[in-house]
């Protein structure tokens, strides 16, 4: 018995240091991850937080040259821009997503899934000179045209996303649906979907947080302005484009503006990520 335990003992040692090694390579690589976020962020707060107040947070731009204003129209456009956008393209993300899970097993769901993927790869610079050559030219630039170029963007995004999410769902609770006598499109929407939301969320903000700092199509459909805008068939000002035209200028004003405006649009962005999942996790869309 003695030299059995010799033996194990060697063995069990092994263990342990493979355990705590592969624990330590495991929270070195999460460091590794975060870190980049964590420096990004800091970095915005120390050169950005300082030149938020009150008139940055109520005012328009400025004339050119002339310190002061702020990009009150441009938070407002941005929220505008993504709300057009998250109207169209989650519908149809969504509804892609439970076509390809639960009728996609053909060649058209095979050729959705490829389109999906070309459209995930394909730069956003491009997505916007489409927008521009098929919703402004002739009938001019919009926050209409930003929103649906964005949607394009999304969709892909949450497609595969929602369909990656109902796959997971057991057959069993499909089954026991139809034992039930549950038509099929009830079964999908009532307890599929329901049974995977805060997977299909996940890949909804995702595809938000993507959309959310893109300035390439904005360019080319809604082009921007500085001041006051409500209609959605009108140039409107959105936070990445004013970013970037301020990082760009030679003003110092503006540059310290242009770090104030990337603070607010990661604030603005994990308020609103952060908001979404609070409430799937507190029940919001639970089951009627």
């Amino acid at each position: 018995m003695h030299a059995s335990a010799q033996t194990v003992s060697p063995i069990s040692l092994r263990r342990r240091v493979t355990d705590h090694a592969m624990t330590g390579v495991a929270i070195l690589t999460v460091l590794l991850v975060l870190a980049p976020l964590v420096a990004i962020f800091g970095y915005l707060m120390y050169r950005g937080i300082g030149s938020i107040n009150w008139a940055f947070l109520t005012q328009t731009p400025k004339p050119v040259g002339e310190a002061g204003g702020g990009m009150a129209n441009a938070i407002v456009g941005s929220i505008f821009i993504l709300g057009i956008a998250s109207l169209i393209g989650v519908p149809f993300g969504v509804g892609a997503g439970i076509y390809l899970a639960e009728f996609g097993r053909n060649r058209f769901g095979s050729a959705i899934r490829f389109t999906a993927d070309v459209l995930n790869g394909v730069p956003s610079i491009v997505i916007g000179i489409v927008g521009w050559s098929i919703l402004v030219r002739g009938r001019g630039f919009s926050a209409l045209a930003g929103g649906v170029a964005l949607s394009i963007m999304m969709v892909p995004t949450i497609s595969r996303t929602t369909e990656e999410m109902l796959l997971l769902v057991p057959t069993a609770m499909r089954e026991a649906a139809y034992g039930l006598g549950i038509p099929r499109w009830r079964t999908t929407l009532s307890i599929t979907l329901r049974t995977a939301t805060s997977g299909v969320i996940t890949g909804i903000m995702l595809a938000f947080a993507r959309i959310a700092g893109e300035t390439a199509p904005l360019l080319f459909t809604a082009f921007g302005n500085t001041f006051w805008n409500w209609k959605a068939t009108q140039p409107t000002a959105a936070l990445p484009l004013q970013i970037y035209i301020y990082a760009n200028s030679p003003y110092d004003d503006w540059h310290r503006q242009a770090w104030a405006g990337s603070f607010v649009l990661i604030v603005l962005i994990v308020t609103a990520v952060a908001a979404v999942r609070y409430a799937v996790r507190r029940g919001s869309f639970g089951a009627a």
